[in-house]
């Protein structure tokens, strides 16, 4: 995998991103509860603490637990909730190390059709059907990896010109666009919850 991304807005980290697919995966793992780019960001702040110019899901899976949630504590935290996320980034990689050898990019690899990577993106720790959509519609937009159907299975993440998630991130006026797009989602929501209490 060699693709330019624009996730992190940071030159080194999205370097890695687009290098590394499980730095991608983890990324989009931790991203929850914090904003896009710093979710982005955290594995290549996990790669410089372990002193290593790349992630490995062996090197993670075989981490110390308290070691490695020390290790994503440390200030500035790579999440806003470092310990759990620890948990959940070591529990990925054991589970890649068991199912692929520990190289992610099997996940996707050789895949018959759309359906069948959004279920091997559903069966990742931590990846519910919304985040295993939104990394099946970033491997199609900005990775080339394009199974048959992978549209229809990345669900609207899929959608041309949709600014919907981190699929559609090329730069920072995307960005905008895709946060504004969260936004308006999150009116919408409160709005509807405020009617069913009137």
């Amino acid at each position: 995998m060699d693709a330019t991304l624009h996730l992190a807005q940071d030159p080194k980290a999205d370097a890695l991103l687009g290098r590394s697919p499980f730095a991608a995966l983890v990324g989009m793992l931790l991203d929850q509860q914090v904003p896009m780019e710093w979710a982005f960001k955290g594995p290549r702040t996990i790669a410089d603490r372990l002193g290593a110019d790349d992630l490995d899901a062996h090197d993670i899976a075989a981490q110390d637990p308290e070691d490695f949630a020390a290790l994503l504590s440390e200030k500035p935290a790579v999440h806003r909730y470092p310990g759990s996320m620890a948990q959940r980034v070591q529990k990925l990689s054991r589970y890649l190390v068991e199912h692929y050898d520990g190289n992610a990019e099997l996940v996707w690899k050789g895949v018959g059709d759309g359906p069948e990577l959004l279920r091997r993106l559903e069966d990742l720790p931590g990846f519910g059907k919304q985040k295993a959509q939104i990394f099946l519609a970033l491997l199609g937009k900005q990775l080339d990896v394009r199974p048959r159907g992978w549209r229809e299975a990345a669900g609207a993440y899929g959608e041309d010109d949709a600014f919907r998630s981190v699929a559609d991130i090329t730069g920072p006026e995307s960005l905008a666009k895709v946060r504004a797009h969260k936004q308006e989602m999150k009116a919408a929501a409160k709005a509807a919850r405020a009617v069913k209490k009137a």
